[in-house]
């Protein structure tokens, strides 16, 4: 079974993305900040991972998928901004950091579904 890793300080935001994500058959993992999104992924190795960037701890969202995508065994994971930093500069720096997609909060379910299910086949 694919695996997605929900990683948001928010717990509302967690919990509304797994449910969105529940049309299909995921197993769903949540963190509340990046340095639990490091130790989740290298342990529990999601296929994708969907990235908040400001979350209080040592690290934000562009470090923990700097940290995840340099870890050869997690090379393969995708990972997805879910941010309300929308500026261009923000995008840039996601990817910089390694992330796939990037999407700006408040956004559609619909398009997180569909950007969901062509990555994971």
């Amino acid at each position: 079974m694919k695996k997605i890793l929900i990683t948001d300080d928010q717990l509302e935001v967690r919990e509304l993305v797994e449910v969105t994500l529940r049309v299909d058959d995921y197993t769903i993992f949540q963190a509340s900040s990046g340095e639990e999104a490091v130790r989740i992924a290298e342990t529990e190795k999601p296929d994708l991972i969907l990235m908040d960037v400001m979350m209080p701890g040592g690290i934000d969202g562009f470090e923990a998928t700097r940290r995840i995508k340099s870890n050869p065994e997690l090379k393969n994971c995708h990972i997805v901004i879910l941010s309300a930093k929308g500026q261009q500069i923000d995008r840039e720096r996601g990817r910089a950091a390694g992330a796939d997609d990037y999407f700006v909060k408040p956004f559609s379910p619909l398009e997180l579904i569909t950007k969901v299910e062509e990555i994971m086949g």
